[in-house]
């Protein structure tokens, strides 16, 4: 088996469906194919694959992304539910063990997760990162790992973000920044 690992940040309902919370819309849906074709390739080269999504419970005044964003990803709910086709092959994977799901309330998926352990137990050195928001939940991701020592390239076509202008500037920040790999 590769010791790469493929990690999706956040491809749900709440950050890609028109109706989502926090949605990037158009953005988030158009990376729908190029994600199952990531997830499709990682899976020929038996990469590790990792689904890290927001996991958020109501009401908790405790979270600090309660007092910036509406509730979002909710337990439970059909918002924190992964979209579309990728959903589908997603949900599929983790059914069949073949991927991981790892619930998160952090921006970063490796904030209170096992995700580094769970990483380091399979000897993987380098990631691919793709999902949503770019520069939001994917950067967050995206400087752990950095700060963790793994290699890392982030999946410019499979990346998304809902403000204006996020986009380039956080791929830039990773590229310039952090010198992470821009695929």
């Amino acid at each position: 088996m590769d010791k790469s690992a493929l990690l999706v940040i956040d491809y749900s309902n709440d950050f890609v469906a028109d109706q989502g919370a926090l949605t990037c819309g158009a953005a988030g849906q158009a990376l729908d194919g190029q994600i199952v074709r990531r997830v499709e390739e990682a899976l020929r080269q038996e990469q590790f694959i990792f689904v890290c999504n927001d996991e958020h419970q109501a009401n908790d005044c405790y979270n600090p992304e309660a007092a910036l964003f509406p509730p979002h990803n909710l337990r439970g709910s059909w918002g924190a539910e992964l979209y579309g086709r990728t959903g589908e092959l997603l949900r599929g994977l983790i059914k069949s063990g073949r991927a991981l799901y790892l619930p998160k309330s952090r921006y970063s998926a490796f904030f209170a997760t096992p995700l580094d352990a769970m990483l380091r137990e399979r000897k993987v050195e380098r990631l691919t990162v793709a999902g949503v928001c770019t520069d939001i939940c994917v950067l967050h991701t995206v400087i752990d790992a950095v700060y963790r020592h793994y290699q890392v390239a982030v999946a410019e076509d499979c990346c998304a973000t809902c403000m204006p202008h996020g986009q380039e500037w956080a791929i830039a920040h990773m590229r310039g920044c952090l010198g992470v790999e821009i695929i």
